[in-house]
């Protein structure tokens, strides 16, 4: 007989991992983290604080990004039983319906505080919900439109709180390129590591499409053009703050990409790629202390 507390407990562990609540969590810290540091340039850290239309559109990110993993993981559930064994194996303690249940809730939740927020806000969820799903059934599986797509999803909250506070800039513009470019790359690398299962299962990507030397090229290129927006962020920003650190070690970050790229092998595709989730969790954490630094000592 199955003991009722470690079942519900498995069942639970399987809605956090389906959901993927752990890369929520990250994106919910980083739209803080930029919101205030980066994006609120006239705002008190009290005013901030009590902002609740703020606090809204934040929530209802969160929200919706929690029902895109789950509408994500749906669509790519048989690529997964061969790429992500044990996470399938997981996710399996739960039954799909559930997970249907649960996007349903979490997008409806979501629209309803946008709507209560402004009549706008509400569209801007509504569509960010709509292309969430439409990537997920038709937009991953197109050739370099799904890393495109997906790399802007992600970017998709920011862009709100970016149009939301108004602060256009040229550093912000150079910032943008750069995470853009970065995030572009960690996806086309993924794709290289699951290449043979995404052949199998009808998803056009640019590893299983074109040569492997062709592919490393395309990476190459980009590290090079994310190189030269590290280069005008420094000149934008100048050597003499936490975050210009961060680009300049960002050029050597990518120098070390370019030759773990070249080497070709699938144990230099998985550190590299987790090297540069980690320079973008290091990035969060920079701009973090950058924005502490000049709050209360400058």
């Amino acid at each position: 007989m199955k003991n009722p507390f470690i079942y519900r407990l498995s069942q639970f562990i399987a809605f956090i991992m389906g959901a993927r609540v752990l890369v929520t969590l990250l994106l919910t810290f980083a739209l803080y983290v930029s919101t205030f540091f980066l994006f609120n340039q006239e705002e008190s850290l009290r005013n901030f604080v009590f902002d609740f239309k703020v606090h809204g559109i934040i929530f209802c990110s969160i929200l919706s990004i929690l029902a895109g993993g789950i509408i994500n993981q749906f669509y790519d559930r048989e690529k997964d039983e061969v790429t992500k064994p044990f996470r399938t194996r997981v996710q399996n303690f739960l039954k799909q319906k559930y997970f249907l249940y649960a996007y349903i809730l979490l997008n409806s939740i979501s629209l309803g505080i946008a709507a209560a927020i402004s009549i706008r806000v509400f569209f801007f969820f509504l569509i960010y919900q709509f292309l969430m799903w439409f990537y997920s059934h038709k937009l991953s599986k197109l050739l370099i439109i799904n890393n495109l797509t997906f790399v802007s999803l992600s970017l998709y909250p920011f862009f709100g709180m970016l149009v939301y506070y108004k602060t256009f800039s040229l550093q912000i513009f150079l910032m943008s390129i750069f995470i853009f470019l970065m995030l572009l790359i960690i996806d086309v690398l993924k794709d290289t590591l699951t290449k043979n299962a995404d052949r199998v299962f009808g998803y056009f990507t640019i590893a299983n499409i074109f040569s492997s030397k062709t592919t490393s090229a395309i990476l190459v290129i980009l590290l090079i053009l994310a190189q030269c927006s590290s280069v005008l962020i420094i000149w934008k920003m100048g050597l003499k703050s936490i975050m210009s650190f961060y680009f300049a070690g960002s050029i050597f970050i990518q120098i070390i990409a370019v030759f773990l790229i070249l080497n070709k092998t699938k144990y230099s595709k998985f550190i590299n790629l987790n090297m540069l989730r980690i320079w973008i969790f290091i990035g969060i954490i920079s701009m973090l202390a950058n924005g502490i630094h000049q709050y209360y000592f400058l």
